[in-house]
Protein backbone atom coordinates (compact mmCIF):
# COMPACT_ATOMS: atom_id res chain seq x y z
CA UNK A 1 0.00 0.00 0.00
CA UNK A 2 3.22 2.20 0.68
CA UNK A 3 4.37 1.89 -2.77
CA UNK A 4 0.82 2.69 -4.08
CA UNK A 5 -0.15 5.54 -2.74
CA UNK A 6 2.87 8.19 -4.19
CA UNK A 7 1.30 6.89 -7.75
CA UNK A 8 -2.11 7.08 -7.08
CA UNK A 9 -1.64 10.67 -5.64
CA UNK A 10 0.33 11.48 -8.64
CA UNK A 11 -2.50 10.09 -11.02
CA UNK A 12 -5.20 12.47 -8.95
CA UNK A 13 -2.79 15.70 -8.91
CA UNK A 14 -2.49 15.30 -12.62
CA UNK A 15 -5.58 14.60 -13.69
CA UNK A 16 -7.36 17.19 -11.53
CA UNK A 17 -4.34 19.74 -12.95
CA UNK A 18 -5.65 19.06 -16.86
CA UNK A 19 -9.11 19.27 -15.94
CA UNK A 20 -8.20 22.94 -14.53
CA UNK A 21 -8.24 22.25 -10.68
CA UNK A 22 -6.46 24.38 -8.71
CA UNK A 23 -4.98 22.14 -6.06
CA UNK A 24 -4.74 24.70 -3.21
CA UNK A 25 -7.85 26.87 -4.61
CA UNK A 26 -11.43 25.93 -5.70
CA UNK A 27 -12.26 23.13 -7.85
CA UNK A 28 -13.59 23.90 -11.15
CA UNK A 29 -14.78 20.56 -12.23
CA UNK A 30 -14.03 17.53 -10.15
CA UNK A 31 -16.28 15.14 -12.87
CA UNK A 32 -14.01 15.85 -15.61
CA UNK A 33 -10.60 15.17 -12.90
CA UNK A 34 -12.58 11.57 -11.71
CA UNK A 35 -12.95 10.52 -15.63
CA UNK A 36 -8.72 11.62 -16.41
CA UNK A 37 -7.81 10.08 -13.44
CA UNK A 38 -8.99 6.60 -14.39
CA UNK A 39 -8.41 7.36 -17.76
CA UNK A 40 -4.40 7.70 -16.64
CA UNK A 41 -4.81 4.07 -15.67
CA UNK A 42 -5.78 2.68 -18.69
CA UNK A 43 -9.45 2.00 -17.97
CA UNK A 44 -11.41 3.62 -20.54
CA UNK A 45 -14.45 2.31 -19.61
CA UNK A 46 -14.87 4.13 -16.29
CA UNK A 47 -13.69 7.07 -17.82
CA UNK A 48 -15.95 7.12 -20.22
CA UNK A 49 -18.85 6.26 -18.42
CA UNK A 50 -18.58 9.47 -15.74
CA UNK A 51 -17.57 12.08 -18.59
CA UNK A 52 -19.69 11.13 -21.22
CA UNK A 53 -22.52 11.68 -18.31
CA UNK A 54 -20.62 14.45 -17.36
CA UNK A 55 -20.59 16.12 -21.32
CA UNK A 56 -24.29 15.52 -21.83
CA UNK A 57 -25.40 16.95 -18.75
CA UNK A 58 -23.55 19.90 -19.58
CA UNK A 59 -25.88 20.60 -22.53
CA UNK A 60 -29.15 20.01 -20.97
CA UNK A 61 -28.68 22.36 -18.11
CA UNK A 62 -30.28 25.70 -18.65
CA UNK A 63 -27.31 28.08 -18.49
CA UNK A 64 -24.33 25.95 -20.30
CA UNK A 65 -21.72 28.83 -19.56
CA UNK A 66 -22.38 29.13 -16.27
CA UNK A 67 -21.43 25.47 -15.79
CA UNK A 68 -18.12 24.37 -14.38
CA UNK A 69 -17.84 22.26 -17.20
CA UNK A 70 -17.95 25.11 -19.56
CA UNK A 71 -14.51 26.48 -19.96
CA UNK A 72 -12.94 22.68 -20.50
CA UNK A 73 -16.24 21.42 -22.78
CA UNK A 74 -14.33 21.03 -26.39
CA UNK A 75 -11.03 19.49 -24.22
CA UNK A 76 -13.96 17.30 -22.61
CA UNK A 77 -15.73 16.68 -26.25
CA UNK A 78 -11.68 15.37 -27.19
CA UNK A 79 -11.23 13.47 -24.31
CA UNK A 80 -14.67 11.42 -24.50
CA UNK A 81 -13.41 10.75 -28.44
CA UNK A 82 -10.14 9.42 -27.33
CA UNK A 83 -11.48 7.24 -25.04
CA UNK A 84 -13.69 5.60 -27.32
CA UNK A 85 -10.82 5.32 -29.62
CA UNK A 86 -8.92 3.99 -27.20
CA UNK A 87 -11.51 1.61 -25.79
CA UNK A 88 -11.86 0.36 -29.82
CA UNK A 89 -15.24 2.49 -30.24
CA UNK A 90 -14.45 3.68 -33.68
CA UNK A 91 -17.60 4.66 -34.79
CA UNK A 92 -18.57 6.69 -31.80
CA UNK A 93 -15.24 7.94 -31.33
CA UNK A 94 -15.63 9.19 -35.36
CA UNK A 95 -19.09 10.95 -34.78
CA UNK A 96 -18.15 12.49 -31.41
CA UNK A 97 -14.76 14.31 -33.21
CA UNK A 98 -16.99 15.05 -36.26
CA UNK A 99 -19.24 16.73 -34.41
CA UNK A 100 -16.35 19.15 -32.90
CA UNK A 101 -15.18 19.68 -36.43
CA UNK A 102 -18.86 20.46 -37.71
CA UNK A 103 -19.30 22.80 -34.87
CA UNK A 104 -18.99 26.76 -35.16
CA UNK A 105 -15.49 26.66 -33.17
CA UNK A 106 -11.88 28.66 -33.90
CA UNK A 107 -9.96 27.36 -36.14
CA UNK A 108 -7.63 25.76 -33.60
CA UNK A 109 -9.94 23.63 -32.44
CA UNK A 110 -11.49 22.55 -35.51
CA UNK A 111 -8.01 21.59 -36.75
CA UNK A 112 -7.55 19.74 -34.04
CA UNK A 113 -10.36 17.80 -34.46
CA UNK A 114 -9.98 17.02 -38.41
CA UNK A 115 -6.58 15.33 -37.16
CA UNK A 116 -8.02 13.45 -34.43
CA UNK A 117 -10.67 12.02 -37.06
CA UNK A 118 -7.69 11.49 -39.60
CA UNK A 119 -5.55 9.43 -36.79
CA UNK A 120 -8.85 7.28 -36.30
CA UNK A 121 -9.39 6.47 -40.09
CA UNK A 122 -5.66 5.72 -40.33
CA UNK A 123 -5.73 3.48 -37.55
CA UNK A 124 -8.64 1.80 -39.21
CA UNK A 125 -6.54 0.87 -42.63
CA UNK A 126 -8.49 3.66 -44.17
CA UNK A 127 -5.78 6.05 -45.97
CA UNK A 128 -8.33 8.07 -48.50
CA UNK A 129 -10.38 9.25 -45.51
CA UNK A 130 -7.58 10.39 -43.25
CA UNK A 131 -6.50 12.38 -46.34
CA UNK A 132 -9.65 13.74 -46.70
CA UNK A 133 -9.81 14.80 -43.34
CA UNK A 134 -6.60 16.27 -43.56
CA UNK A 135 -7.40 18.23 -45.87
CA UNK A 136 -9.93 20.40 -43.61
CA UNK A 137 -7.00 21.50 -41.62
CA UNK A 138 -7.22 24.95 -42.98
CA UNK A 139 -5.59 28.22 -40.95
CA UNK A 140 -4.09 28.01 -37.65
CA UNK A 141 -2.76 24.61 -36.11
CA UNK A 142 -1.88 24.26 -32.75
CA UNK A 143 1.82 24.41 -32.01
CA UNK A 144 1.54 21.17 -29.98
CA UNK A 145 0.16 18.85 -32.77
CA UNK A 146 1.79 20.87 -35.68
CA UNK A 147 4.62 17.90 -36.60
CA UNK A 148 2.22 15.09 -35.80
CA UNK A 149 -0.23 16.63 -38.12
CA UNK A 150 2.59 16.35 -40.81
CA UNK A 151 3.73 13.08 -40.09
CA UNK A 152 0.30 11.87 -40.33
CA UNK A 153 -0.06 13.33 -43.38
CA UNK A 154 3.27 11.64 -44.96
CA UNK A 155 2.18 8.06 -43.42
CA UNK A 156 -1.01 8.66 -45.45
CA UNK A 157 0.88 9.31 -48.52
CA UNK A 158 2.97 6.64 -48.15
CA UNK A 159 -0.39 4.33 -47.40
CA UNK A 160 -1.60 5.41 -50.52
CA UNK A 161 1.29 4.53 -52.62
CA UNK A 162 2.68 8.34 -53.12
CA UNK A 163 5.94 7.88 -51.87
CA UNK A 164 7.72 11.19 -53.39
CA UNK A 165 4.90 13.46 -51.50
CA UNK A 166 5.70 11.83 -48.03
CA UNK A 167 9.75 12.05 -48.67
CA UNK A 168 8.99 15.88 -49.20
CA UNK A 169 6.81 15.96 -46.28
CA UNK A 170 9.37 13.66 -44.23
CA UNK A 171 12.56 15.83 -44.78
CA UNK A 172 11.72 19.07 -42.61
CA UNK A 173 10.70 16.59 -39.93
CA UNK A 174 14.33 15.50 -39.43
CA UNK A 175 14.85 18.45 -36.60
CA UNK A 176 11.96 16.88 -34.72
CA UNK A 177 13.12 15.78 -31.12
CA UNK A 178 9.90 13.31 -30.70
CA UNK A 179 9.15 12.49 -34.28
CA UNK A 180 13.14 12.79 -35.84
CA UNK A 181 13.69 8.91 -35.81
CA UNK A 182 10.91 7.44 -36.80
CA UNK A 183 10.86 10.10 -39.73
CA UNK A 184 14.66 9.05 -40.56
CA UNK A 185 13.29 5.96 -40.79
CA UNK A 186 10.04 6.65 -42.30
CA UNK A 187 12.18 8.94 -45.16
CA UNK A 188 14.13 6.08 -45.88
CA UNK A 189 11.64 3.88 -46.75
CA UNK A 190 9.87 6.50 -48.85
CA UNK A 191 13.16 6.67 -51.13
CA UNK A 192 13.08 2.68 -51.57
CA UNK A 193 9.41 3.02 -52.16
CA UNK A 194 10.28 5.73 -54.92
CA UNK A 195 13.14 4.00 -56.40
CA UNK A 196 15.95 6.27 -55.13
CA UNK A 197 17.83 3.23 -53.68
CA UNK A 198 21.29 5.01 -53.52
CA UNK A 199 19.51 7.65 -51.19
CA UNK A 200 17.64 5.21 -49.41
CA UNK A 201 20.47 3.46 -47.90
CA UNK A 202 22.40 7.00 -47.39
CA UNK A 203 19.26 7.75 -45.47
CA UNK A 204 19.06 4.35 -43.48
CA UNK A 205 22.54 4.77 -42.65
CA UNK A 206 21.59 8.04 -41.26
CA UNK A 207 18.48 6.77 -39.36
CA UNK A 208 20.86 3.75 -38.09
CA UNK A 209 23.53 6.11 -36.18
CA UNK A 210 21.37 8.63 -35.51
CA UNK A 211 21.55 9.49 -31.11
CA UNK A 212 18.12 8.08 -29.64
CA UNK A 213 16.99 8.76 -25.90
CA UNK A 214 14.61 6.43 -25.20
CA UNK A 215 13.71 2.84 -26.23
CA UNK A 216 11.03 3.72 -29.04
CA UNK A 217 14.17 6.12 -30.48
CA UNK A 218 16.72 3.09 -30.20
CA UNK A 219 14.09 0.17 -31.03
CA UNK A 220 13.92 2.22 -34.61
CA UNK A 221 16.86 2.91 -35.17
CA UNK A 222 17.79 -1.20 -34.24
CA UNK A 223 15.21 -1.54 -37.29
CA UNK A 224 16.81 0.80 -39.63
CA UNK A 225 20.20 -0.82 -39.35
CA UNK A 226 18.19 -4.19 -40.17
CA UNK A 227 16.57 -2.68 -43.10
CA UNK A 228 19.83 -1.40 -44.55
CA UNK A 229 21.39 -4.33 -43.43
CA UNK A 230 19.34 -6.39 -45.44
CA UNK A 231 19.68 -4.06 -48.12
CA UNK A 232 23.32 -4.17 -48.54
CA UNK A 233 23.47 -8.09 -48.28
CA UNK A 234 20.78 -8.57 -50.99
CA UNK A 235 23.56 -6.13 -53.36
CA UNK A 236 26.15 -8.76 -52.11
CA UNK A 237 27.79 -5.82 -49.74
CA UNK A 238 28.41 -8.66 -47.08
CA UNK A 239 31.24 -6.16 -45.11
CA UNK A 240 28.97 -3.36 -45.05
CA UNK A 241 26.45 -5.36 -44.46
CA UNK A 242 27.29 -7.17 -41.33
CA UNK A 243 29.20 -3.50 -39.79
CA UNK A 244 25.62 -1.95 -40.51
CA UNK A 245 24.40 -5.08 -38.59
CA UNK A 246 26.55 -5.18 -35.88
CA UNK A 247 24.93 -1.34 -34.94
CA UNK A 248 21.82 -3.28 -33.46
CA UNK A 249 21.49 -3.65 -30.16
CA UNK A 250 21.83 -7.58 -28.46
CA UNK A 251 19.19 -7.25 -26.17
CA UNK A 252 16.83 -5.05 -28.46
CA UNK A 253 13.41 -6.22 -30.27
CA UNK A 254 15.41 -7.00 -33.63
CA UNK A 255 18.82 -8.92 -32.55
CA UNK A 256 17.68 -12.50 -33.60
CA UNK A 257 17.01 -11.09 -37.44
CA UNK A 258 20.19 -8.64 -37.10
CA UNK A 259 21.91 -11.93 -35.31
CA UNK A 260 21.12 -14.33 -38.17
CA UNK A 261 21.35 -12.27 -40.77
CA UNK A 262 25.05 -11.06 -39.63
CA UNK A 263 26.01 -14.53 -39.46
CA UNK A 264 24.69 -15.22 -43.10
CA UNK A 265 26.62 -11.86 -44.53
CA UNK A 266 30.09 -13.65 -42.89
CA UNK A 267 28.62 -16.70 -44.38
CA UNK A 268 28.37 -15.39 -47.99
CA UNK A 269 31.73 -13.83 -47.64
CA UNK A 270 33.28 -17.12 -46.68
CA UNK A 271 34.43 -16.44 -43.81
CA UNK A 272 32.89 -18.52 -41.51
CA UNK A 273 34.91 -18.55 -38.17
CA UNK A 274 33.25 -14.64 -37.71
CA UNK A 275 30.07 -16.40 -38.71
CA UNK A 276 29.66 -18.58 -35.77
CA UNK A 277 30.02 -15.67 -33.17
CA UNK A 278 26.38 -14.48 -33.86
CA UNK A 279 25.15 -17.61 -34.69
CA UNK A 280 26.53 -19.37 -31.40
CA UNK A 281 24.95 -16.59 -29.67
CA UNK A 282 21.55 -16.84 -31.20
CA UNK A 283 21.59 -20.60 -30.88
CA UNK A 284 21.23 -20.17 -27.28
CA UNK A 285 18.50 -18.21 -27.20
CA UNK A 286 14.41 -19.36 -27.08
CA UNK A 287 14.22 -22.00 -29.87
CA UNK A 288 9.86 -20.84 -30.26
CA UNK A 289 11.57 -18.27 -32.67
CA UNK A 290 12.35 -18.59 -36.26
CA UNK A 291 15.36 -16.70 -36.46
CA UNK A 292 16.81 -19.15 -33.51
CA UNK A 293 15.59 -22.56 -35.36
CA UNK A 294 17.44 -21.38 -38.57
CA UNK A 295 20.44 -20.51 -36.37
CA UNK A 296 20.54 -23.69 -34.40
CA UNK A 297 20.40 -25.42 -38.27
CA UNK A 298 23.62 -22.70 -39.37
CA UNK A 299 25.72 -23.14 -36.92
CA UNK A 300 26.95 -27.08 -37.72
CA UNK A 301 26.83 -26.10 -41.43
CA UNK A 302 29.50 -23.20 -40.62
CA UNK A 303 31.35 -25.98 -38.72
CA UNK A 304 31.27 -28.67 -41.51
CA UNK A 305 32.45 -25.50 -44.04
CA UNK A 306 35.48 -25.55 -41.86
CA UNK A 307 36.15 -29.64 -41.96
CA UNK A 308 35.29 -29.47 -37.60
CA UNK A 309 32.92 -32.62 -38.95
CA UNK A 310 32.49 -34.14 -35.21
CA UNK A 311 31.28 -31.09 -33.64
CA UNK A 312 28.95 -30.57 -36.86
CA UNK A 313 27.57 -34.01 -36.32
CA UNK A 314 27.08 -33.22 -32.42
CA UNK A 315 25.28 -29.89 -33.36
CA UNK A 316 23.19 -31.76 -36.08
CA UNK A 317 22.13 -34.52 -33.39
CA UNK A 318 21.27 -31.28 -30.98
CA UNK A 319 19.51 -29.55 -33.56
CA UNK A 320 17.45 -32.64 -34.22
CA UNK A 321 16.37 -33.10 -30.62
CA UNK A 322 15.56 -29.60 -30.41
CA UNK A 323 13.16 -29.55 -33.25
CA UNK A 324 11.84 -32.56 -32.10
CA UNK A 325 10.82 -31.11 -28.22
CA UNK A 326 9.55 -28.28 -29.92
CA UNK A 327 7.43 -30.67 -32.21
CA UNK A 328 6.07 -31.86 -29.15
CA UNK A 329 5.46 -28.82 -27.89
CA UNK A 330 3.60 -27.47 -31.14
CA UNK A 331 1.16 -30.62 -30.91
CA UNK A 332 0.79 -30.06 -26.95
CA UNK A 333 0.16 -26.35 -27.69
CA UNK A 334 -2.49 -27.29 -30.36
CA UNK A 335 -4.09 -29.48 -27.91
CA UNK A 336 -4.37 -27.20 -25.27
CA UNK A 337 -5.65 -24.27 -27.77
CA UNK A 338 -8.22 -26.75 -28.61
CA UNK A 339 -9.29 -27.11 -25.12
CA UNK A 340 -9.79 -23.73 -24.66
CA UNK A 341 -6.64 -23.44 -22.54
CA UNK A 342 -5.37 -20.26 -24.25
CA UNK A 343 -8.53 -18.38 -23.98
CA UNK A 344 -8.39 -18.87 -19.69
CA UNK A 345 -4.64 -18.10 -19.77
CA UNK A 346 -5.49 -14.32 -21.60
CA UNK A 347 -7.75 -13.22 -18.89
CA UNK A 348 -5.91 -13.74 -15.89
CA UNK A 349 -5.60 -11.40 -13.63
CA UNK A 350 -2.24 -11.43 -13.21
CA UNK A 351 -0.86 -11.49 -16.66
CA UNK A 352 -3.19 -8.29 -18.23
CA UNK A 353 -1.43 -6.29 -14.60
CA UNK A 354 1.73 -6.68 -16.33
CA UNK A 355 2.97 -4.73 -19.28
CA UNK A 356 5.07 -7.86 -20.42
CA UNK A 357 2.44 -10.17 -20.81
CA UNK A 358 2.98 -11.88 -23.35
CA UNK A 359 6.64 -12.81 -21.95
CA UNK A 360 4.94 -13.60 -18.95
CA UNK A 361 2.05 -15.89 -20.74
CA UNK A 362 5.00 -17.79 -22.46
CA UNK A 363 6.70 -18.35 -19.14
CA UNK A 364 3.82 -20.23 -17.45
CA UNK A 365 4.78 -23.55 -16.44
CA UNK A 366 0.95 -24.98 -17.17
CA UNK A 367 0.40 -22.84 -20.45
CA UNK A 368 1.97 -25.12 -23.47
CA UNK A 369 -0.49 -23.16 -25.73
CA UNK A 370 1.35 -19.91 -26.06
CA UNK A 371 4.83 -21.77 -26.87
CA UNK A 372 4.55 -20.81 -30.57
CA UNK A 373 1.71 -17.84 -30.32
CA UNK A 374 4.31 -15.14 -29.39
CA UNK A 375 4.63 -13.42 -33.02
CA UNK A 376 0.85 -13.79 -33.25
CA UNK A 377 0.40 -11.96 -30.11
CA UNK A 378 2.70 -9.02 -31.08
CA UNK A 379 0.35 -8.57 -34.10
CA UNK A 380 -1.33 -5.93 -34.60
CA UNK A 381 -4.33 -7.65 -35.54
CA UNK A 382 -4.40 -9.84 -32.25
CA UNK A 383 -3.85 -7.18 -29.98
CA UNK A 384 -7.01 -5.58 -31.40
CA UNK A 385 -8.87 -9.05 -31.50
CA UNK A 386 -7.50 -9.63 -27.49
CA UNK A 387 -8.39 -6.28 -26.86
CA UNK A 388 -11.54 -6.69 -27.62
CA UNK A 389 -11.94 -10.24 -26.18
CA UNK A 390 -11.05 -8.67 -22.78
CA UNK A 391 -13.35 -6.13 -22.79
CA UNK A 392 -15.96 -8.82 -23.73
CA UNK A 393 -14.89 -10.30 -20.55
CA UNK A 394 -14.49 -7.83 -18.50
CA UNK A 395 -18.23 -6.63 -19.81
CA UNK A 396 -19.09 -9.98 -18.66
CA UNK A 397 -18.34 -9.62 -15.33
CA UNK A 398 -19.81 -6.59 -14.82
CA UNK A 399 -23.16 -7.01 -16.13
CA UNK A 400 -22.91 -10.25 -13.83
CA UNK A 401 -21.92 -7.81 -10.70
CA UNK A 402 -24.57 -5.49 -12.24
CA UNK A 403 -27.02 -8.31 -12.04
CA UNK A 404 -26.41 -8.64 -8.33
CA UNK A 405 -26.79 -5.32 -7.53
CA UNK A 406 -30.58 -5.46 -9.10
CA UNK A 407 -31.27 -8.30 -7.34
CA UNK A 408 -30.16 -6.35 -3.77
CA UNK A 409 -32.09 -3.16 -5.16
CA UNK A 410 -35.16 -5.34 -5.92
CA UNK A 411 -34.82 -6.71 -2.25
CA UNK A 412 -34.20 -3.32 -0.66
CA UNK A 413 -37.98 -2.44 -2.63
CA UNK A 414 -39.40 -5.40 -1.36
CA UNK A 415 -38.30 -5.23 2.29
CA UNK A 416 -39.41 -1.25 2.19
CA UNK A 417 -42.94 -2.50 0.63
CA UNK A 418 -42.77 -4.68 3.48
CA UNK A 419 -42.78 -1.58 5.93
CA UNK A 420 -44.94 0.65 4.40
CA UNK A 421 -48.18 -1.57 3.28
CA UNK A 422 -49.14 -1.66 7.06
CA UNK A 423 -49.20 2.07 7.50
CA UNK A 424 -50.43 3.04 4.28
CA UNK A 425 -54.33 3.25 4.86
CA UNK A 426 -53.26 6.12 7.98
CA UNK A 427 -51.37 7.56 5.88
CA UNK A 428 -53.91 7.66 2.80
CA UNK A 429 -56.40 8.96 5.50
CA UNK A 430 -53.80 11.77 6.56
CA UNK A 431 -53.31 12.72 2.91
CA UNK A 432 -57.49 13.35 2.49
CA UNK A 433 -57.29 15.46 5.71
CA UNK A 434 -54.51 17.42 4.40
CA UNK A 435 -55.64 17.75 0.83
CA UNK A 436 -58.79 19.01 2.41
CA UNK A 437 -57.47 22.04 3.75
CA UNK A 438 -55.40 22.57 0.86
CA UNK A 439 -58.32 22.59 -1.42
CA UNK A 440 -59.90 25.29 1.47
CA UNK A 441 -56.90 27.10 1.88
CA UNK A 442 -56.67 27.35 -2.41
CA UNK A 443 -60.23 28.67 -2.28
CA UNK A 444 -59.68 31.40 0.16
CA UNK A 445 -56.59 32.57 -1.84
CA UNK A 446 -58.70 32.69 -5.15
CA UNK A 447 -61.38 34.59 -3.48
CA UNK A 448 -58.49 37.42 -2.13
CA UNK A 449 -56.90 37.23 -5.06
CA UNK A 450 -59.90 37.99 -6.83
CA UNK A 451 -61.19 40.89 -4.37
CA UNK A 452 -57.35 42.18 -4.72
CA UNK A 453 -57.93 42.46 -8.85
CA UNK A 454 -61.20 43.96 -8.03
CA UNK A 455 -59.62 46.64 -5.98
CA UNK A 456 -56.75 47.00 -8.85
CA UNK A 457 -59.68 47.57 -11.65
CA UNK A 458 -62.33 49.43 -9.15
CA UNK A 459 -61.15 50.64 -6.57
CA UNK A 460 -63.00 51.15 -3.23
CA UNK A 461 -61.24 53.12 -0.67
CA UNK A 462 -63.45 52.08 2.00
CA UNK A 463 -62.30 48.11 1.85
CA UNK A 464 -58.74 49.55 3.18
CA UNK A 465 -59.96 51.46 6.09
CA UNK A 466 -58.50 50.81 9.61
CA UNK A 467 -60.94 49.45 12.55
CA UNK A 468 -61.60 52.89 13.38
CA UNK A 469 -62.47 54.27 9.99
CA UNK A 470 -64.83 51.72 10.02
CA UNK A 471 -66.31 52.51 13.52
CA UNK A 472 -66.26 56.35 12.64
CA UNK A 473 -68.34 55.70 9.17
CA UNK A 474 -70.57 53.33 11.07
CA UNK A 475 -71.49 56.24 13.13
CA UNK A 476 -71.58 58.91 10.62
CA UNK A 477 -74.21 56.75 8.74
CA UNK A 478 -76.18 55.85 12.01
CA UNK A 479 -76.10 60.03 12.54
CA UNK A 480 -77.55 61.23 9.51
CA UNK A 481 -80.07 58.38 9.54
CA UNK A 482 -81.19 59.73 12.43
CA UNK A 483 -81.43 63.36 11.53
CA UNK A 484 -83.64 61.99 8.41
CA UNK A 485 -85.38 64.36 6.66
CA UNK A 486 -85.89 67.04 9.32
CA UNK A 487 -85.06 70.86 8.07
CA UNK A 488 -85.03 72.32 11.34
CA UNK A 489 -81.86 75.23 11.74
CA UNK A 490 -79.68 73.38 14.26
CA UNK A 491 -80.43 70.30 12.28
CA UNK A 492 -79.18 71.84 9.06
CA UNK A 493 -76.34 72.73 11.06
CA UNK A 494 -75.32 69.41 12.39
CA UNK A 495 -76.19 67.80 8.50
CA UNK A 496 -72.99 70.31 7.37
CA UNK A 497 -70.80 69.37 10.36
CA UNK A 498 -71.53 65.85 9.57
CA UNK A 499 -70.83 66.24 5.93
CA UNK A 500 -68.08 67.82 6.33
CA UNK A 501 -66.88 64.75 8.54
CA UNK A 502 -67.71 62.66 5.97
CA UNK A 503 -65.88 64.56 3.46
CA UNK A 504 -62.50 64.19 5.52
CA UNK A 505 -62.64 60.45 5.66
CA UNK A 506 -63.76 60.17 2.36
CA UNK A 507 -60.66 62.24 1.40
CA UNK A 508 -58.36 59.78 4.34
CA UNK A 509 -59.68 56.81 2.28
CA UNK A 510 -58.70 58.21 -1.10
CA UNK A 511 -55.87 59.55 -0.56
CA UNK A 512 -53.83 57.17 1.52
Amino acid sequence: MRTAEPKRAALVAAALLHAGVAIAGEPRDLHFGEALYYAYQDNYFEALERLDSEVAQHFRVDEPKLDSLAPFIHTAEFDVGDFELRYRMHHRAGRAIRAVLEADVAAPVRNEAAFRLARIHFQKGQPADALEALARIQGEVPAEIHDDVEFLRANVKLALGRPAEAAALLEPLRGSELLGPFSDYNLGVALLENERPEEAIAQLDRAGQREARDEPARAIRDKSNLVLGTLLFESSQFGAAQRTLDRVRLEGPFSNQALLRAGWADASALNFERALVPWSILAQRDATDAAVQEAVLALPYAYSRLNVHGRAALLYRSAAETFGTQLERVDASIASVRDGAFLKDLVREEIRQDADWVIRLRSLPDAPETFYLVTLMASHDFQTALQNYLDLEDMRKRLVRWLGSLDAFEDAIQRRRQHYEPLLPEVDEEFRRLDARMRLRLEQREHLSERLNDLLTAPRPEHLATAQEQMLGAWIDDAQASLGGASEPHTDALRRRIGRLEGTLTFTLATR
